[in-house]
């Protein structure tokens, strides 16, 4: 599957013609809106509003571009996805399919600290410094890419373990990231939650959307 025209599809939900509105939502919040419904079998409005931190009218407008593209349906219990909208996340989440918040340490400085794995992409990079700018963009002090090769994980061009003497970091990942070889993380930082995990989610979206 072309995972750039995946992310494309999601800018065009995001840009759908014909709308006049100024959007206040983007990718990384259409790609937690569907997070949500995978998770979830139906997601209320209200629900969407706490998670994504996005108004009523906001949401209303969402979820109307989902349906436009026949990737969602509601009904009394909420929001869902349809056959097509199950068949369109299951690409993406088979790519990123763990996330976690990361505590403050070495590698991550932040207040707060989000972690999101990409699999199979940690050829995706050369140095972090794109990775870090997409995270930006979104609020985020900064962004640190480590690859997992070997068993162990690594800056981009170096072959040292990063967290060999930070066995707790270290832990928190393997545990809740369960990486493999060839694995890409990128840990977003900041000084709200919240900005930690939407930078580090479009940072790992535009990541996807840029590599060939």
């Amino acid at each position: 599957m072309n995972m750039r025209s995946k992310i494309q599809d999601l800018q065009n939900i995001v840009s759908r013609k014909g709308s006049s509105k100024i959007l206040t939502f983007s990718i990384p919040h259409v790609f937690k809106a569907l997070q949500l419904m995978h998770q979830n079998q139906f997601v209320s409005r209200s629900t969407f509003c706490q998670e994504l931190h996005m108004g009523e009218g906001a949401v209303k407008t969402m979820i109307l571009h989902l349906k436009d593209e026949l990737l969602v349906d509601s009904n009394k219990s909420g929001t869902f996805l349809t056959v097509k909208g199950k068949h369109f996340v299951k690409d993406l989440f088979d790519v990123i399919d763990l996330e976690c918040p990361v505590p403050k340490c070495n590698i991550a400085r932040g207040k707060f600290n989000y972690g999101v794995i990409l699999r199979n992409y940690s050829n995706a990079t050369k140095s972090g410094m794109d990775q870090r700018d997409y995270a930006v963009l979104y609020g985020a002090n900064g962004a640190t890419t480590i690859q997992f090769r070997d068993d162990q994980f690594v800056f981009p061009k170096e072959r040292i373990d990063c967290l060999a003497n930070d066995i707790k970091t270290k832990n928190v990942l393997l545990d809740n990231l369960k990486p493999k070889n060839g694995d890409l993380i990128i840990i977003a930082s900041a000084k709200e939650s919240f900005v930690a995990e939407i930078a580090a989610k479009n940072s790992a979206l535009r990541t996807m959307a840029t590599h060939r």
